[in-house]
Parts: structure tokens; C-alpha cells; sequence
């Protein structure tokens, strides 16, 4: 699979429905792949898809934010027809997040520079080798295989 282009973002005037059509495109996978992911029914993700579903539930948000490796703003946005938020790039608490999950709402925010949980520095690239961060799905980085975070590091199947 594919990662996302960095023009992850919804473009001005896109609906919710062309908006997912068009990461799901980018990532190479099917409806029923990203709705097994996102955890909803197929017939579901195909109705949003086909601009017949108006609003969905915050577990449904996270899920599709998860499954196509966008910020659940974007999705937010893009679904009640406002203005797409400034994000500086995909950034996480390296204490708090979870592996596999996606990044708190908060950290995602512009200007956010620190974690309002923990008060950590937020990363928004690999610690070892500086290459910027382009998706959580993975608890480690494809460039060099550096663990995101002391939580990923401690899964790490010993060799």
C-alpha cells in the first residue's frame, strides 16, 4: 500500500464524499478495504462515498481518519462545509500517542508546539534520521526503522 500525497488536505469546495474517493484512490485500496479498516459497513463507507450520508459519529470519524491516515479535522471540516484548519504537518506527542491510533485533534493545531497532556515536545519527524513524519500507521519510521516512540520501541520484536 501506498502512502498519501502531502496534498492530503480537502480541496476548497470538495464534499466529504469526492474528498474520501480521492485518498481512498491515493492509497490504492478498495471501499471495503478502508471500511474494514475504518471499522463501518461496506454499504456505509459506500454512501459516503456517494455524498448520501450528512453526519456521522465521532467513533466513525476516527476510524476513516485512521484508515486513510488523516487528521479527523480535515474530515470534521470537510463533512459541516467549514473551512479546512492550518495544519503545519502531521505531529504527535511522542509520550502519549498511541501506535496505530491517530494523533489527538490538539496536536494537530498550527500552533501547537507541546503536548497539553504531558507537556512533551511534539515531533513531526523521525528523531534519527529527520525525515518528516507522513503517517501514524506504523509504530516506526520506513526510512530507518527508528521506534516513534518509547511505547513502539518496547514492542519491538527482538532480533
Amino acid at each position: 500500500m501506498s502512502s498519501l500525497s502531502s496534498s492530503s488536505a480537502p480541496m476548497p469546495g470538495e464534499s466529504l464524499g469526492n474528498y474520501v474517493q480521492r485518498l481512498r484512490h491515493e492509497l490504492g485500496l478498495t471501499q471495503k478495504e478502508v471500511a474494514a479498516k475504518a471499522g463501518i459497513h461496506p454499504q456505509s463507507f459506500g454512501k459516503l462515498e456517494r455524498d448520501q450520508t450528512g453526519q456521522f459519529n465521532r467513533k466513525t470519524t476516527r476510524g476513516l481518519a485512521y484508515a486513510l491516515g488523516i487528521s479527523e479535522e480535515y474530515l470534521d471540516a470537510v463533512s459541516k462545509g467549514l473551512e479546512v484548519p492550518e495544519v503545519q504537518g502531521l505531529q504527535f506527542c511522542p509520550q502519549c500517542w498511541v501506535p496505530g491510533t491517530s494523533p489527538h485533534a490538539l496536536w494537530m493545531h498550527r500552533q501547537a508546539r507541546y503536548c497539553l497532556f504531558c507537556g512533551t515536545s511534539l515531533r513531526n519527524r523521525c528523531i534519527s534520521c529527520d525525515e518528516p513524519i507522513g503517517s501514524l500507521k506504523h509504530r516506526f519510521c520506513p526510512y530507518c526503522g527508528t521506534a516513534y516512540n518509547a511505547l513502539a520501541a518496547s514492542a519491538r520484536p527482538s532480533e
